[in-house]
């Protein structure tokens, strides 16, 4: 018997005919750079603003506010997967992903303000397109081998508590983790790429990508923020 298209649009991307395989693939990526412009925007608009100023003192009063800005954005990005996992309509799925956008956009203030208005004009754009360069390449490599890296599932695991380890450590004790962990912190954020570019063309349906893109664009924040990071710190020598 033949499979229906909505039959066929439910199964797994990596038994779907490779027709829908490519229409998921198209309507992941362009639902992150829908996320990824979105961020962008909100971005342009705050940065400016007395909001990322009053957020600039929050955060320099005491160190102990990165902890709670921190706190707020992982329960962010709970609720925003939570929404997209549960979602009956499409409608909220997109409202989970904008959640998390936003989530991203306001933690992002503290880094890209400094980038922006104290550091090398170069800084930033050298950082995007740095993260660009790393996320097609590593995008391209996951999905043209079609290499199986769920064994990055543990090892991602573990660094992700230890990397969250030590920031809650820097935060507390007032040191500061320097360019070696931040760039321990690029190639977990590569490790992710591939984990997760590999697992929504495994075990995602052809019906869900718009978790798919949160996915995705979950990791290339990861790396840019480190990115940029590197960049500030070397602009500065």
């Amino acid at each position: 018997m033949t499979a229906t298209v909505e039959q066929v649009r439910s199964l797994p991307v990596a038994v779907a005919l490779p027709a829908e395989r490519a229409l998921f693939i198209r309507r992941t990526y362009a639902h992150l750079a829908g996320a990824v412009g979105l961020f962008v925007g909100l971005e342009y608009v705050l940065l400016p603003s007395s909001f990322a100023k009053a957020m600039m003192q929050f955060v320099s009063t005491s160190r102990y506010s990165w902890l709670m800005i921190l706190g707020g954005f992982m329960a962010a990005g709970w609720l925003a997967r939570t929404m997209i996992a549960g979602a009956k309509t499409r409608s909220m799925q997109y409202a989970g992903l904008g959640v998390y956008v936003v989530a991203e956009a306001l933690i992002f203030i503290p880094l890209l303000y400094i980038a922006v208005y104290f550091s090398s004009p170069k800084v930033l754009p050298s950082a995007a397109l740095i993260t660009a360069a790393l996320f097609t390449g590593l995008s391209a490599v996951a999905i043209t081998t079609r290499k199986d890296f769920s064994f990055l599932g543990g090892i991602l695991t573990v660094g992700g508590v230890i990397a969250l380890g030590l920031i809650v450590a820097g935060v507390i004790f007032g040191f500061n983790l320097g360019l070696a962990f931040s760039g321990g912190m690029v190639l977990l954020a590569a490790g992710s790429i591939l984990y997760d570019t590999s697992k929504i063309v495994r075990d995602y349906s052809t019906d869900d990508y718009v978790g798919a893109s949160l996915q995705l664009f979950a990791s290339v924040m990861l790396m840019f923020w480190y990115v940029l990071r590197i960049m500030m710190r070397v602009s500065r020598r």
